[in-house]
């Protein structure tokens, strides 16, 4: 491991392998060190603490794969992208969706998300005025990440039932209409 990516990536990987053993909030960074073959001040040269490391997992493998797609308008195809990816590795987020200590999964991933969709938001609307001048930018990119972050959590905990693309649509289903809408078509 000579680059700074694929040390990263073994760091990345020798703790997504420890969470699915154990609780995340008894993984030392010593551990995730040992397995991934590196010692452990390299760790802290790559991530402040174990949270960094969840979120940079979230940000990398679930939505930086997703940005071309929202850009190319194909939002629907993007959802299903990411449950897939979510599924990927359901031993690993059945885990971290439980995490107990000061960080929370929420916490993290809520994090990681609006920072995604802000940036996201920032680039596609680009010189355009917002209809009401409270929706901007950071007001959405909270209101969004919330309901990605809620629906993603509760798709994880009832233990990914759904196929990633049936959780594709039902997700766009509910975000693409009013709640109105929602009590007509019931």
């Amino acid at each position: 491991m000579n680059n700074k990516q694929d040390i990263e990536e073994a760091l990345i990987v020798s703790f997504k392998e420890l969470a699915v053993e154990r609780p995340i909030e008894k993984i030392t960074i010593k551990e995730i060190t040992d397995r991934a073959g590196v010692i452990r001040p390299t760790f802290y040269n790559h991530f402040q603490d174990k949270f960094e490391l969840m979120e940079r997992i979230i940000t990398k493998e679930l939505l930086l794969p997703t940005k071309p797609l929202i850009s190319a308008g194909m939002f629907k195809e993007s959802l299903t992208l990411l449950f897939t990816n979510l599924a990927k590795d359901k031993g690993y987020y059945s885990r971290a969706v439980n995490l107990d200590g000061p960080m929370t999964f929420h916490q993290i991933a809520m994090n990681a998300v609006r920072q995604f969709f802000l940036e996201v938001l920032k680039e596609l609307t680009s010189g355009k005025t917002p209809k009401y001048i409270w929706l901007s930018p950071e007001v959405m990119s909270t209101f969004y990440a919330q309901a990605m972050v809620f629906a993603a959590e509760e798709w994880i905990k009832t233990g990914m039932t759904l196929e990633p693309g049936e959780m594709a649509e039902a997700y766009d289903y509910i975000m693409s209409r009013s709640f109105n809408d929602i009590i007509n078509e019931m």
